[in-house]
């Protein structure tokens, strides 16, 4: 199958409802919408709107009650659990809020840590993984501990762990969350250049700034898409129709 001449993402009335207890939770409610290739997309939303469902859902990470999500053209559900957990390996770079680093090894180690499952050679994993560090900046912290490193360093060695694996697509959940303004700065010009090179982007954000740097920007609300629409050169969203559902 050429990957190519399908978007990296295609959601077809995506719902996903929880039971709690006797109470039923509508955490996404028919959610449709389409990501291309190499666009670098922004999600928001309210506490509640159903963006850390969708987040997971797009990781391959949670299933849908009901609809469709294809990614680079391939129906997720005809995927065994195994089969989901080497596509997220291969194809999906995640980021997260809280680093998620493992404290005790070095950011180089934690770096080598997705190549571990696919069974490349010590030497081949010790050199993507620097190459990696370097394209973050973090080529002469290798050695250090997370412990030994600041908050925006931590989160340029989570990115760098997200892309070793050469991965099309990268998710970040508010990978700025716990960073100061420069580090925010900082972690967002990393973003932007792994978009230039081609990577697709999409990442949950609260903050208006953060999400101005993206191209487009999807709002959620209620569980729905509320609108989606391409992002002006100053950063306000352009009026332009929905993308939500397109085919």
């Amino acid at each position: 199958m050429d990957t190519r001449s399908h978007p990296v993402i295609r959601v077809e009335g995506m719902t996903r409802t929880y039971a709690i207890g006797q109470m039923r939770v509508h955490a996404l409610r028919g959610v449709s919408l389409r990501i291309e290739r190499g666009e670098y997309v922004a999600i928001m939303g309210p506490s509640g709107s159903g963006k850390s469902t969708l987040m997971n859902m797009l990781g391959c990470l949670d299933a849908p009650t009901e609809g469709r999500y294809l990614l680079d053209g391939a129906d997720v559900r005809s995927h065994t659990e195994d089969e989901l957990s080497d596509l997220r390996n291969r194809k999906i770079g995640f980021v997260f809020q809280g680093f998620n680093l493992v404290a005790r090894i070095s950011a180089l180690a934690n770096v080598e840590l997705p190549l571990a499952y696919v069974g490349l050679a010590r030497r081949e994993r010790r050199w993507r993984a620097e190459t990696a560090l370097e394209a973050v900046g973090m080529g002469d912290r290798g050695r250090h501990s997370s412990s030994e490193l600041s908050g925006g360093q931590q989160q340029r060695v989570a990115i760098a762990r997200a892309i070793v694996t050469n991965p099309a697509l990268i998710l970040a959940d508010e990978p700025t969350g716990n960073l100061d303004s420069h580090s925010t700065g900082e972690v967002l010009g990393i973003f932007e250049d792994l978009n230039h090179s081609g990577r697709t982007v999409v990442m949950i954000t609260h903050e208006d700034e953060v999400a101005a740097r993206a191209e487009r920007l999807i709002r959620l609300a209620d569980g729905r898409v509320i609108s989606d629409l391409p992002m002006a050169e100053d950063g306000a969203a352009r009026h332009a129709p929905a993308r939500a559902g397109s085919a």
